[in-house]
């Protein structure tokens, strides 16, 4: 799951970046207005984490523009005890949820995950394609009956072919999905190939089906078609 955090208090924000990460996150932050509106110009996320009150400008015009432009983005507020008027206003406006301050890193992890559910899995914890099944929660795989033994990349590779079944996706698109906007910085994408090379490996060894297609100038695709 591909995370931004827009929190301008330093230390709380680091906290978080570095949560999520260790929970399997690609987790980006922002702490300014100016920054988060550069960011979500530029790059696709799956959740975002939303402080309403930052320095530069107010937390609701980024959730007004981003509901706008990046329409199947999760969105989940945080708000101080007393920001209930704003809170409400977030909500209408169409975040997902709210999280008040000071909250545990346990129950953001269970609120963002809520979310993706939501949004991306039609609310099931369990999702199957062909013959393979991913429990989100445990993030245990079996292809073919068989239990996979995936890294946290290849997990996270195959998650993002499912949910995006039957749609080609461009190097560039698993890159930043899985490695976050870094990748700005690479000359190549060729390391994505590797990571597809392992995967395919893994699920026909488990005996899968091969649902991987290379789309030859355009990217892959995982197809859920016989």
């Amino acid at each position: 799951m591909k995370a931004l955090v827009v929190e301008d208090h330093a230390e709380l924000a680091e906290n978080v970046h570095l949560y999520l990460e260790k929970e399997g996150y690609v987790c980006e932050v922002s702490d300014s207005f100016e920054q988060a509106m550069t960011k979500l110009g530029g790059f696709k996320y799956d959740v975002m984490v939303l402080d309403l009150m930052l320095p530069d400008g107010n937390g609701l015009e980024i959730l007004r523009w981003a509901k706008q432009t990046h329409p199947n983005m999760g969105v989940l507020i945080l708000s101080a005890k007393n920001s209930l008027l704003d809170k409400v206003k977030g909500l209408e406006m169409g975040a997902d949820d709210y999280l008040p301050k000071p909250f545990h890193f346990a129950e953001l992890n269970a609120r963002l995950k809520a979310i993706y559910r939501r949004r991306k899995l039609q609310g099931n914890r369990v999702i199957t394609c062909q013959d393979i099944n991913i429990d989100t929660e445990t993030m245990e795989v079996r292809a073919a009956d068989n239990m996979l033994d995936l890294t946290k990349k290849e997990y996270e590779l195959l998650l993002y072919f499912i949910v995006n079944k039957n749609r080609v996706l461009t190097k560039q698109s698993i890159a930043e999905h899985l490695w976050g906007d870094y990748i700005d910085t690479l000359d190549s994408f060729d390391f994505v190939y590797q990571h597809i090379k392992n995967l395919r490996k893994k699920l026909s060894h488990a005996g899968a089906i091969d649902s991987i297609q290379t789309m030859y100038g355009s990217g892959y695709k995982f197809s859920d078609y016989q």
